[in-house]
């Protein structure tokens, strides 16, 4: 959904045709870690603009449901006291516009304690929608998923990364191409993956520490050889990339 960091997902069942909006790593409450180092950042402002885009989004393709693709709060093995506000006001906001399903990522420990009765939290190992796992991207995907098509996943948060480039530092999405039996053995063929940049602005460089904790479904492509095609693109729709040697160097 150029120039959103959000993708569409439609699903049809029984003459039942829902659009979904799939977006990844909001990372709420981010900014405690920033006033621990002494940085002072309005609270407010990331969470609001983050509701005002998902709810425009949402209104303007009258969208079914929202999958939020993990990383929903920020701090790693606790709850902040601006976690505990901000999450739960979070989605009752954003579930009086349409249903909410999350797929808890590795920031979401206790995310369950923050979420209300009405949101839908799905397996950690991720949802099948119409051939695509949606995961956060920190598990590797079950045998049981070898027959899906594509991955889209989050984690990684993918900026372009090339000095005295105007976009260093912007957020992308990379496409992979990758050979099926490195991450379902057994198989052959081929799988689409599909990383989803973060959807809170901030996140790409407040974060850049956690960047090396890489998805272990691309850990094993890369070690493996086993991109084929790969493309990296940036929020408005632009090829940056479309050789899998750049892409894996923007990966590793």
């Amino acid at each position: 959904m150029y120039p959103h960091p959000a993708l569409l997902l439609e699903e049809e069942r029984t003459d039942i045709k829902r659009t979904y909006l799939v977006v990844s790593d909001l990372h709420i409450g981010f900014e405690g870690e920033l006033n621990l180092r002494g940085v002072t950042v309005d609270s407010r402002y990331s969470l609001n603009t983050m509701l005002e885009e998902l709810r425009h989004l949402i209104k303007s393709n009258q969208l079914y449901g929202v999958i939020l693709l993990g990383d929903v709060k920020s701090t790693i093995r606790s709850i902040s006291k601006q976690e505990w506000n901000q999450v739960p006001e979070f989605f009752r906001i954003l579930s009086g516009h349409a249903s909410i399903y999350v797929v808890p990522g590795n920031h979401d420990t206790y995310v369950r304690f923050l979420i209300p009765q009405n949101i839908n939290i799905m397996s950690v190992k991720g949802m099948v929608m119409e051939e695509t796992l949606l995961a956060h991207g920190h598990t590797m995907p079950s045998s049981a998923r070898a027959s899906i098509k594509r991955i889209v996943m989050g984690h990684i948060h993918p900026v372009f990364s090339r000095c005295n480039s105007v976009i260093n530092g912007r957020r992308i999405w990379l496409y992979l191409k990758v050979k099926r039996e490195m991450i379902f053995p057994g198989t052959v063929g081929t799988l689409d993956i599909i990383i989803v940049p973060s959807f809170n602005k901030d996140v790409p460089m407040i974060h850049k520490r956690y960047a090396k904790s890489i998805s272990p479904i691309i850990n094993r492509a890369l070690q493996h050889n086993a991109i084929e095609q790969a493309m990296a693109v940036t929020l408005d729709g632009s090829i940056v990339a479309d050789d899998r040697n750049v892409v894996a160097r923007l990966l590793s």
